[in-house]
């Protein structure tokens, strides 16, 4: 399924729970997505692993969204 090929996808909370299953369902949608975590690398980056394992694309990203300065810089990454 391609339906969101070409876009993408910032999934907050991305490395565990409910944000993990939105991140693969999107991916296998067709969408890059951007696996936002906190304090948990090691499960973002098994999410981003199991995405490319799928087929996809993804990477991951830490930011603090509570800070100007880390939403800004989490925007620069993505763009």
């Amino acid at each position: 399924m391609n339906k969101l090929k070409g876009k993408i996808a910032l999934v907050t909370g991305a490395s565990r729970g409910i944000g993990r299953s939105i991140a693969l369902h999107l991916a296998q949608a067709g969408a890059l997505v951007v696996v936002h975590y906190s304090k948990r690398k090691e499960e973002a980056e098994s999410v981003v692993d199991q995405i490319k394992q799928d087929g996809g694309s993804a990477f991951a990203i830490s930011a603090d969204l509570s800070t100007f300065n880390d939403i800004n810089n989490a925007l620069l990454i993505i763009s």
